[in-house]
């Protein structure tokens, strides 16, 4: 398997390994059974800000850079995404994810090299440095798309039919192709999108009629 190693393009949103970093912290989460809230939280704090962030870290020149950082190679990313995934569980889980579990998922996935506990302990300080310890996760596009979909259930006759892994799917695209991040500035513009866009797939057209939902507090021009 070739070592990618931090170069210019990579830290672009066209890098290459920007899809096998997300198919594996998904993949992750999937195998840890997180929460959704706990996977798109981590996704957040991976995609959305420590990986966009770490260009203006590590040029910063200084010499006592941490080892992982230096340089940054997949299997780093591939910790890095998992310590997003264990910092998304201590803020959303009342028993979060023990780092012994994180170890063991990672002695199997990530083979090209071999991270100890201590590492592990290690690489969320850093994680927590690249985002200056802001690990809010409130501004999240999952939490406006859960609110709605609960407003949706108590007002449509057809709540029942609207599938709420449909949603989910959708999300998972658009982390893909790389679209949360053009509308991450609107995360509840974002997750309205998402619900209709799952409405108008899993509800059959002639039963189709969208109720009026508080999409957004009114503006005054």
């Amino acid at each position: 398997m070739k070592k990618w190693m931090w170069s210019e393009q990579q830290r672009s949103s066209s890098s290459p390994l920007r899809l096998p970093l997300l198919q594996f912290l998904i993949q992750s989460a999937q195998e840890l059974k997180v929460a959704p809230i706990v996977k798109y939280a981590a996704l957040s704090l991976f995609f959305d800000r420590f990986y966009p962030s770490l260009s203006r870290f590590t040029q910063q020149g200084d010499d006592t850079a941490n080892w992982l950082l230096q340089p940054i190679r997949e299997s780093n990313l591939q910790l890095f995404s998992l310590i997003s995934i264990w910092v998304s569980s201590k803020i959303h889980d009342s028993r979060p994810l023990s780092v012994k579990s994180l170890k063991s998922l990672g002695d199997k996935t990530i083979t090209e090299q071999h991270f100890t506990t201590r590492d592990f302990v290690e690489a969320e300080v850093v994680l927590l440095q690249v985002l200056d310890f802001e690990i809010g996760t409130a501004n999240n596009a999952f939490v406006f798309l859960e609110e709605l979909y609960f407003q949706f259930k108590e007002v449509a006759k057809l709540s029942e039919v609207l599938n709420f892994e449909a949603c989910i799917d959708i999300m998972d695209l658009l982390y893909e192709r790389d679209e949360t991040s053009v509308l991450y500035s609107s995360p509840r513009s974002l997750a309205a999108s998402v619900l209709v866009a799952s409405y108008v797939i899993t509800v059959p057209k002639q039963r189709q009629e969208f109720p009026v939902l508080p999409w957004g507090s009114p503006q005054i021009h």
